[in-house]
């Protein structure tokens, strides 16, 4: 049996597109859910600030700043020990997804969804 050919899509066949789920339109991009039970987090870490803060949050990243240097894993550390604190769960369900040595991070958090998280997120936000 010949194998498919590759080219343009002609005008008269189907395209199946999907659709984005009416929930998830309400949360911003930088959160996705990760089956079946996680929720991974685009962050933009900024270390050596003088406390720990989520400073914003948009569609391309959570922006967070770190209370400790970044040489030998200090600000990785405290992110995540940050991040676990505001979300309300333990350190052990918070890693780095990606990332690990540059500013621009994945932070995965497991056991949660992605409307807890959202939620956390904002009380820590309007509470500054």
């Amino acid at each position: 049996m010949a194998p498919n050919k590759k080219g343009k899509i002609k005008a008269n066949s189907t395209v199946s597109t999907q659709s984005i789920s009416p929930s998830q339109d309400k949360f911003p991009a930088c959160l996705r859910s990760i089956p079946p039970s996680s929720v991974a987090i685009t962050v933009q870490a900024k270390p050596g600030s003088k406390l720990a803060a989520v400073t914003d949050i948009s569609d391309e990243a959570l922006g967070v700043q770190i209370d400790a240097p970044a040489k030998d894993g200090e600000a990785n550390a405290a992110l995540l020990d940050y991040i676990s604190s505001v979300i309300g769960v333990k350190r052990r369900q918070v890693s780095i997804g990606a990332g690990s040595k540059s500013r621009g991070k994945v932070v995965i958090v497991e056991e949660v969804t992605v409307q807890s998280v959202f939620d956390a997120l904002n009380r820590v936000i309007k509470g500054q």
